[in-house]
């Protein structure tokens, strides 16, 4: 029995997006939070709301962004009882490549999850939603209330900020020159 039956009422189709969308969740709590227990709180606890919420939900095309603004809202909440705010850790990844190869990928994983930790709060989420999550400038107007031009001028300034801080590392030796680090829209 997976932990969404334990909740009743929703339909086995239901059931199964909202548990493929755990994944995605996670790590855009994890890119927002930079702490993996409490990346993993925060998705949980944006699913269980959005399960004891199911009924709200108007368009079930839209799921993603209607579980992002739910994990938005458990995020700001989170935020409003921490003060100050937590500071990000750093996460390594595995890869499974040689070790030269693997120590580059890191040194690169390291410098943009550095960049983006460095960048203000709300261009840090909406990078996040648009560049890693995939979402629309609409849905992550959506999802975090506010406007679709604070969305995009949020938007430019953070990959400004990324360009600029990501440069010194664009022409060094061994760390995948040339590389384009960000996907635009």
């Amino acid at each position: 029995m997976t932990w969404l039956r334990m909740f009743g009422g929703a339909s086995r189709a239901w059931q199964q997006q909202v548990e493929e969308s755990r994944v995605r969740l996670y790590r855009l709590s994890l890119s927002w939070c930079g702490d993996e227990m409490l990346a993993d709180d925060l998705a949980q606890e944006a699913l269980a709301r959005a399960l004891r919420k199911q009924h709200q939900l108007r368009d079930a095309e839209r799921l993603d962004a209607w579980l992002f603004a739910i994990l938005h809202n458990c995020w700001r909440e989170h935020l409003r009882r921490l003060k100050p705010q937590v500071p990000l850790d750093e996460v390594l990844f595995v890869c499974d490549h040689s070790p030269e190869h693997e120590q580059a990928q890191d040194q690169i994983v390291q410098q943009v999850r550095q960049a983006i930790a460095a960048l203000p709060m709300g261009q840090r989420e909406v990078v996040t939603l648009v560049d890693l999550e995939g979402l629309s400038y609409a849905e992550v107007a959506e999802v975090m209330a506010i406007p679709i031009g604070t969305v995009m001028s949020r938007l430019s300034r953070a990959r400004r900020a990324l360009r600029a801080a990501l440069e010194p590392f664009q022409a060094r030796p061994g760390v995948a020159s040339g590389r384009i680090l960000w996907r635009v829209k």
